[in-house]
């Protein structure tokens, strides 16, 4: 193909189906969102003590997924690897619609979503939230400004600078993200400083998963065909990141129970605490680490549809470590006042029940359909695609 040549996708009825599909998550979730608002959130199964919920699952994921998505456009521009060119600009939209899908999440799940201005005007530079709301519309802000340059033929000259700014951005974003978890020591299962990196990982690999998914899904809705150079260079780098998932996985409980000398929060999410345990160890371990890096780094299953399941594998690990961190982590009761036995009325020592509703899994799952809707339109309306082949090295 000739370098720097985009095309718009051009509809099918595959895409129109597939968009009518995302529509109705988007749907389904605003329906979710209402009924939630206006009923109140005695409706959801969160309570006083598992306040994150469900929707923040699917939200810290998308948010997570968002700023490893862009690691295809950070490879181009910041460290020279024309090869995937021809994709930054799906990469940028990719790490913008899954930006925008967890926010809304987020923001429909508040209640009373209004009240959001107060937090925008007036900050406590204290806590690690405030700081994540500039890091999250700053990223916004970023990452357009990096798409219209990659538009702008005038402005291509200073695609570099602004991809390193965004590159950087990112990781400093998601290291918010960790540090929500990461500072929070009121929680045995939060608390750990190996929470930070940890979520960079989490980043790379979720967002090399989502973009290997976006990839073989758009170009064959538009017709344009991606050597599996591309693809093949990405599986094993997905693989990687995986692993690195569960290194960083393993050094966190390892060092909860070696070196914090207490073990029940450890006993209670890897063997005693029923959803949790097998969470972990069959989604999390199992279909989302071991299978797919086997499947990955295994040349007999080089194929797309090998790479989509391991992908869609490396996905569904991706929900059950968060639902395990997030929830679990609320669920096992909270230790006041450490190193002393304190008695009330509220629960001393009793496990936190948390039980997902269909209007909590709702608004998730239109927060993802929003990210999809989001970029399929724009690559119908923008030319987001490139025209021609992916596979030559500035194409």
């Amino acid at each position: 193909m000739s370098r720097g040549t985009f095309q718009i996708l051009r509809p099918s009825s595959a895409f129109w189906l597939t968009a009518g599909i995302a529509a109705s998550l988007a749907l389904l979730g605003l329906v979710g969102a209402h009924h939630m608002e206006s009923a109140g959130h005695w409706v959801t199964g969160m309570n006083n003590r598992v306040v994150w919920g469900l929707p923040h699952v699917f939200a810290v994921f998308l948010i997570v997924a968002a700023s490893g998505a862009l690691n295809v456009a950070s490879v181009a521009s910041v460290f020279k690897k024309t090869l995937y060119k021809p994709l930054s600009r799906l990469s940028g939209l990719l790490a913008m619609s899954l930006l925008v899908g967890g926010l809304l999440v987020l923001v429909l799940d508040l209640g009373r979503p209004d009240r959001l201005i107060i937090a925008m005007t007036y900050y406590n530079f204290k806590s690690i939230f405030a700081w994540n709301i500039f890091l999250y519309t700053g990223l916004l802000v970023v990452v357009a400004v990096y798409l219209w340059m990659m538009f702008e033929p005038r402005m291509n000259r200073f695609i570099g600078g602004v991809g390193k700014t965004a590159f950087i951005w990112r990781l400093v974003l998601t290291t918010g993200t960790g540090s929500i978890f990461g500072v929070l020591v009121a929680r045995e299962a939060f608390g750990s400083v190996v929470l930070i990196p940890m979520f960079i990982a989490m980043s790379l690999s979720f967002g090399t998963a989502v973009m290997l998914l976006a990839i073989i899904l758009i170009f064959r809705l538009s017709r344009v065909s991606v050597k599996d150079e591309v693809i093949m260079r990405l599986r094993p780098l997905l693989a990687y990141f995986v692993i690195a998932v569960a290194f960083f996985v393993a050094v966190d409980h390892l060092t909860r129970l070696y070196v914090v000398g207490d073990t029940r929060v450890e006993r209670f999410l890897l063997v005693e605490g029923g959803i949790y345990p097998a969470l972990f160890w069959a989604g999390q371990c199992l279909l989302g680490t071991v299978i797919p890096v086997i499947m990955l780094l295994t040349p007999r299953l080089a194929g797309r549809l090998p790479t989509v399941v391991a992908s869609l594998l490396v996905l569904l690990g991706a929900f059950a470590q968060l639902y395990v961190l997030i929830v679990g982590g609320q669920a096992f009761p909270m230790d006041i006042f450490p190193g002393f036995t304190e008695t009330s009325s509220y629960f001393d020592g009793v496990v936190a029940g948390y039980q997902p509703s269909l209007p909590e899994l709702a608004l998730g799952l239109g927060g993802i359909g929003l990210a999809l809707l989001i970029t399929l339109l724009a690559t119908r309306v923008l030319p987001f695609l490139p025209q021609g082949p992916v596979d030559q090295p500035g194409g």
